[in-house]
């Protein structure tokens, strides 16, 4: 019997379904990779510390620990001193998110839509320092701090984080696919510059901005090293400074450890369930002007 010959036609589609059937694969590794430490973190802050250290690892807790969240809040010595500190981190990181947005949006304008000398030097400039690391510039960045009285402060906390190149590389590159034609019709109608970006630019970058927030926000809400080094006083602490000298002294208290890191993470959380519409959308002036 001769065996039928296969179409062209019908070898792309098994291909296709192959490389569709892998992809899917790989997706759900990636989704069972990032998850699990996630699931992991939740029902072990809801559970007895003996239970999270039982093997094979039961992940439903027989019963609710309640106390391990206050034992988290409480801290080592009872004062409490975590709601401070978070309190600080949502003090530094909306801040630094607000005038990084701001600040980075008039920069990106000002390189995407103008032209002045020395302009590519100036955004090459900027770009250069996206390529030092944090940790070489941070000793400097102390010294420069002590000596202006920033320690122990919340402008020692904001101050050097105000802007970044990120922003500023962002929303240039955001802004300069934004529709021209839109522009040149507010200023035959009399608008100012000042007017265009903040009547007509700024309020149609919600992609942009919502990025740059919930990523600047992330970045400080996560910031370590320059809190330990500039707020040696517990008021001034953030969470992650908090949580690694809680971790110190609780090291036979998962439960509350893990208590601990659920609370820092839930406003980071509903930062981006809020801000996910634009995170994930286009601009609806991108739709107008290509139209």
């Amino acid at each position: 019997m001769m065996s039928k010959a296969i179409s062209p036609g019908a070898s792309k589609l098994q291909f296709s379904l192959g490389i569709d059937i892998i992809i899917r694969i790989l997706l759900l590794l990636f989704a069972v990779i990032i998850l699990v430490p996630l699931v992991f973190m939740v029902t072990a802050s809801f559970m007895p510390s003996s239970e999270i250290t039982h093997m094979p690892y039961r992940w439903i807790p027989s019963r609710i620990a309640w106390n391990n969240f206050y034992r988290a809040l409480a801290g080592n010595d009872g004062s409490f001193v975590y709601i401070r500190n978070i309190l600080n981190s949502l003090f530094v990181s909306v801040t630094v998110a607000f005038t990084t947005v701001i600040l980075s949006s008039i920069t990106g304008y000002s390189l995407a839509k103008f032209n002045f000398k020395g302009k590519h030097i100036v955004f090459m400039g900027i770009m250069m320092t996206m390529m030092i690391p944090f940790e070489t510039i941070m000793v400097p960045m102390y010294m420069v701090a002590l000596k202006l009285g920033m320690q122990n402060s919340y402008q020692g906390l904001i101050v050097p984080f105000m802007m970044n190149a990120f922003g500023v590389f962002l929303m240039r590159q955001y802004l300069q696919t934004f529709p021209k034609d839109i522009m040149d019709a507010a200023r035959i109608d009399g608008c100012s510059e000042p007017k265009i970006f903040r009547s007509i630019v700024f309020v149609n970058s919600g992609p942009a901005i919502a990025s740059l927030a919930i990523l600047t926000f992330r970045q400080q809400w996560d910031n370590l090293m320059w809190p330990l080094m500039i707020a040696q006083d517990k008021k001034f602490k953030t969470i992650p400074t908090y949580i690694v000298s809680f971790a110190e002294e609780k090291l036979s208290d998962e439960g509350a450890m893990m208590a601990a890191a659920l609370i820092a993470s839930i406003p980071v959380i509903i930062m981006f369930l809020t801000l996910s519409k634009y995170f994930v959308g286009g601009s609806s002036v991108y739709s107008s002007g290509k139209e």
